[in-house]
């Protein structure tokens, strides 16, 4: 198989015509090898639009759905970057070629300690992966202009929108689980305590562990 002409044609044939029209995020795509961040059976698909398993009952993101994310948060390259769920390290690696650093957190120490060798494999060094529990509060020296949530949440905590620096932009896709679709959207912080919330599309992808509370009410 022709991996180099798969990869040309996921870019070309899925994600661009999927609204993807950033070309820093088109190339990123055309040349990162997706196939060596899933496990040897799922190499032959690595570049189908399919949600690839990963292990411990989780998912890699179609690539469709990586670029619209990428794209939608204006990464520049003195960004910093936060990701919420490594999963397999794709995105991160992604997200490491478009900003200057990128802070990555996965609650499953498999998944982080994989991810962690997969981005050393690859030449990633601007990128640090923690493994945590990361629907809770925890500790951080500085903001984020970028945060980016790999699975669903039922809203956007405010731990998370106090993280964006002015200007940030966020990514996540809100729903419940239980629903047949979800609504991926982007909000930005205009100002100290004030941020925006744009709609995007309508998609469904499975939810990020411990985010999903009945208690939790949706943030617009």
């Amino acid at each position: 198989m022709d991996l180099q002409l798969a990869r040309s044609n996921m870019t070309e044939q899925q994600v661009r015509p999927w609204d993807v029209l950033d070309q820093q995020v088109l190339d990123v795509l055309s040349e990162i090898p997706r196939e060596t961040f899933v496990a040897s059976q799922y190499r032959g698909i690595a570049y189908s639009d399919f949600e690839l398993p990963i292990g411990h009952e989780q998912h890699m993101l179609k690539p469709t759905l990586d670029g619209r994310l990428l794209q939608s948060l204006l990464l520049s390259a003195t960004d910093t970057a936060l990701e919420i769920g490594t999963g397999s390290g794709y995105l991160t690696t992604c997200l490491a070629q478009l900003c200057s650093h990128v802070d990555s957190i996965d609650n499953i120490a498999a998944l982080a300690e994989t991810a962690r060798i997969r981005l050393t494999e690859q030449g990633v060094a601007n990128a640090r992966i923690l493994h945590q529990d990361a629907s809770v509060q925890w500790n951080s020296k500085t903001g984020y202009d970028a945060i980016a949530f790999s699975g669903s949440i039922m809203s956007v905590p405010d731990f998370y929108r106090q993280k964006l620096n002015l200007g940030g932009r966020l990514f996540a896709v809100i729903g419940e689980p239980t629903r047949p679709t979800m609504e991926a959207i982007v909000m930005t912080r205009v100002k100290d305590n004030e941020w925006s919330t744009e709609s995007l599309f309508e998609t469904r992808i499975e939810p990020l562990v411990n985010f999903v509370s009945e208690s939790q009410s949706f943030v617009f």
